[in-house]
């Protein structure tokens, strides 16, 4: 368990130090900020959604390590998604990072190369680490302009 355990570290780590679609992209059509007053995470999502489809997705800010690599590893998995299936695994993601789901052996890829984010659920300060981006996302995906806040009882997102 202890070596599972170094790897998902290390990937956390990799992702934190050289993220992922770290930039502003030149024509996002929706974007949304996030705030994580306790920790002082602070993100903007930017998205490029076209026919239902997300064809771009970036990110700026600043945060602590598992915030960033949970933007990282989010805007790698949702590029090429509808938008239907970018909020199936927002869904999904938030239930594995608050305990109310497991990763099983039906669950796809994406959720596996999620699986190191899952053991925040461990430490509910870190679960708005993880998570602010993922409801970033969501609130870009809905064009919802009021900054979404880990202290707003996790934001206008159900």
């Amino acid at each position: 368990m202890s070596d599972l355990r170094d790897l998902y570290q290390e990937v956390i780590l990799d992702h934190s130090r050289r993220p992922r679609n770290s930039r502003h992209p030149e024509h996002p059509t929706c974007s949304a900020k996030g705030d994580n007053p306790l920790c002082g995470d602070k993100i903007t999502v930017y998205l490029t959604v076209a026919d239902g489809r997300i064809t771009d997705a970036a990110f700026e800010g600043r945060g602590c390590a598992i915030s960033t690599a949970s933007a990282s590893l989010m805007t790698e998995l949702v590029k090429g998604k509808s938008i239907e299936a970018a909020e199936a695994l927002f869904h999904r993601v938030r239930d594995l990072m608050t305990g109310t789901g497991e990763i099983s052996d039906n669950d796809d890829e994406d959720i596996e190369r999620l699986a190191p984010l899952a053991g925040v659920r461990q430490y509910p300060m870190r679960v708005k680490c993880a998570t602010l981006s993922w409801h970033t996302l969501m609130a870009a995906l809905r064009e919802d302009h009021p900054p979404v806040s880990t202290e707003q009882d996790e934001g206008r997102t159900p």
